[in-house]
């Protein structure tokens, strides 16, 4: 992990590896699935721009299930896809408690998917 020092602030970076580690993704995985570390940067630096978690919380606020069920969905896909293991399986959970569009989302389980998601998304500005 490298240092950088900004003001009287040190920040530490971490390269991709550390990242996995870090937001208990499964790097081997995603390098597998990409197979180059300029892909898999690429595509990671790219999942804050993904609106789903967005989404989510949104259709939770207005209490709209179907739409809070295909936002999570749609965040447990990405998650896999960058082999975010963390937040696939706690956004996985949630997908499985909405499926029948019946039920809100189950507060306990978005916030382990909002603590997972944020640990992304923090990991990430982090990356060197």
């Amino acid at each position: 992990m490298d240092n950088a020092l900004y003001g009287d602030k040190e920040v530490k970076f971490m390269n991709l590896e550390e990242l996995y580690s870090q937001i208990h993704g499964d790097y081997a995985e995603v390098k597998a699935r990409l197979m180059s570390d300029r892909l898999v940067e690429k595509f990671v630096l790219k999942f804050p721009s993904d609106p789903s978690m967005q989404q989510l919380r949104d259709a939770v606020v207005a209490g709209d299930n179907a739409a809070a069920f295909r936002a999570v969905h749609t965040l447990k896909g990405v998650a896999a896809n960058l082999a975010f293991s963390e937040l696939r399986e706690k956004a996985s959970e949630l997908t499985e408690q909405l499926r029948s569009g019946e039920n809100p989302a189950d507060e306990q389980l978005l916030n382990k998917v909002e603590e997972a998601y944020k640990l992304v998304i923090e990991s990430l500005g982090k990356l060197s």
